[in-house]
Formats: structure tokens, C-alpha cells, sequence
């Protein structure tokens, strides 16, 4: 789990091992596919990156954000993040999807306060974070959710 309570911008890795619906508020369906999902979303408030992201992969808090809809319908695997006062969840949307084979699986998904085509993007497999550094021009750190040492995949 993330250990820092710094305001920052954070990439939510999920994995989904097969296909499911899950309804997204009045976006409407979606429809997942075996695959990774990439969220992307800043964390300004109290409590920083430690508190969203905790919030997020609680299975028992309510839903508020799109994101939230998959809770049951994917596994997180990683978090990306960089500690930083800035909000750059929109920086890092553009980079996400101009990444080789990204794909939007429901236009508006976590954009509903910005003009970015969506916050969520689809891929086969998942992208390494080193590869989505580069495409931003900055490092991010990994941290693994599911236990294992985390790596630069």
C-alpha cells in the first residue's frame, strides 16, 4: 500500500480476467474484457495519495467516482504515482492514451469535470511503467497492491 500522505497524481492499475457489465452511473454500461485498466486521478485533498487510493480498493466505502464501479469487477494489481501539489491526472491522460494498443472503453470515465476524452483507458496487457514514463518525460514510482515486490515492469 502507498506509504505517503503527499498530495500527488496517481495511475490505478486493475485487472479484469474476463468479460462482466458493470453500470457507471448515468455514463451508462461498461463492458469489461480480459485485460489491464489504467485510471488516472489526482489526490490533493487530506490524507494525499495514502488516503484515494485506500479509498478507492476499499470494497465496503460507498460509490462516489466512476472508478469506483469496478471495484468488484477487477483486481488492482499496481499504483503509479508521483508525489506532487500539481494536478496533472490531465497530462497523464493524454499520455495513456497516445500509448501503443490503448484503447477508451467508455468515453467520459472519470472526465466528467475536465475536457479529456476520459480518465480510464483499456489495453491487452499491461504497459510498463517505465514505458509510460517516458511518454510523460518524468519518472513515477510502482508500487505493487497484491504483495509482491514491486518492479519496474
Amino acid at each position: 500500500m502507498l506509504r505517503t500522505d503527499a498530495p500527488g497524481t496517481y495511475a490505478l492499475i486493475l485487472e479484469s480476467a474476463g468479460c462482466a457489465r458493470v453500470q457507471v452511473g448515468r455514463l451508462g454500461a461498461l463492458d469489461l474484457r480480459s485485460g489491464t485498466y489504467v485510471y488516472v486521478g489526482s489526490a490533493l485533498g487530506p490524507g494525499g495519495l495514502r488516503a484515494r487510493v485506500a479509498r478507492h480498493l476499499d470494497p465496503a466505502r460507498p460509490l462516489h467516482w466512476h472508478i469506483d464501479a469496478l471495484k468488484g469487477a477487477t483486481r488492482a494489481a499496481c499504483v503509479w504515482y508521483v508525489a506532487d501539489p500539481v494536478r496533472r491526472e490531465h497530462a497523464w491522460a493524454s499520455a495513456l492514451g497516445a500509448l501503443r494498443n490503448a484503447a477508451l472503453p467508455l468515453a467520459g470515465f472519470g472526465s466528467s469535470d475536465c475536457d479529456c476524452p476520459a480518465h480510464l483507458f483499456y489495453f491487452p496487457s499491461r504497459p510498463r511503467v517505465a514505458t509510460f514514463a517516458r511518454a510523460l518525460g518524468r519518472a513515477a514510482v510502482m508500487v505493487d497492491l497484491r504483495g509482491a515486490p514491486a518492479s519496474g515492469q
